[in-house]
């Protein structure tokens, strides 16, 4: 599996060969540095690889002591993100992934924090329908019975009003459009989550695919 961490730029159109346009995510991803490998055979228990993102890319502008002592051999980092493998030993410490181990119409997942949206009642953040706006409905965009007698309290789960949005969202079976390896860019087909300048992190499925599909014209007999 191939993974990579980078910061969401913008959207934009991109044009293919055979003229059609793709909409795409620009996403700039410098390169990380592996800062731990962890096996099954380790008191981690499991195995994935841990690593180094830029501060410009994690958004932080300090390191602490704590992460400077991590990587003091390695050079300082805004944050460690951990990419879980099956096999972790063909990693060594201090090695350095960028864009260019990636390759057209690869099909990927991207994992990002998507926008906050703060506090949203159920019409909004559940899709609920609502009750009519008139009929004696004073309240037209709550929220309803939300349980019974039995068991006198709220059942777990229960979909309510509250904090919308800033959490995590992995959005599945996007595709790379091109790879700029001298500028560090990755252009994936789509829409991915978070906010501009957020970090989103990229691993590959193992998966390829053509961009576009070519059309045959078939004649037709008369």
């Amino acid at each position: 599996m191939k993974f990579i961490v980078g910061k969401k730029l913008n959207m934009t159109q991109y044009f293919a060969e055979n003229g059609e346009v793709i909409p795409v995510t620009v996403v700039k991803a410098p390169e990380i540095v592996v800062t731990q490998v962890k096996t099954g055979e380790t008191k981690d228990g499991y195995n994935a690889v841990q690593v180094g993102v830029s501060p410009q890319v994690a958004g932080s502008r300090h390191s602490n002591k704590a992460k400077t002592g991590h990587s003091k051999d390695l050079g300082t980092f805004g944050k460690f993100v951990e990419f879980r493998l099956e096999n972790s030993s063909e990693f060594q410490i201090g090695q350095k992934i960028d864009v260019s181990t990636f390759e057209v119409g690869e099909i990927i997942n991207v994992t990002g924090t998507m926008k906050g949206r703060g506090f949203t009642g159920v019409m909004k953040r559940h899709n609920f329908a609502g009750f009519p706006g008139s009929h004696g409905h004073d309240k037209p965009r709550s929220v309803g019975s939300i349980g019974s007698r039995y068991p006198q309290h709220v059942n777990k789960g229960r979909r309510m009003a509250g904090h919308m949005g800033n959490s995590q969202v992995t959005v599945k079976n996007l595709q790379i459009v091109d790879v700029d390896a001298d500028k560090g860019l990755i252009l994936v087909k789509g829409a991915v989550p978070g906010h501009p300048n957020g970090m989103v992190k990229i691993s590959t499925t193992g998966v390829t695919k053509p961009l576009f599909q070519e059309v045959v014209e078939t004649k037709k007999k008369k």
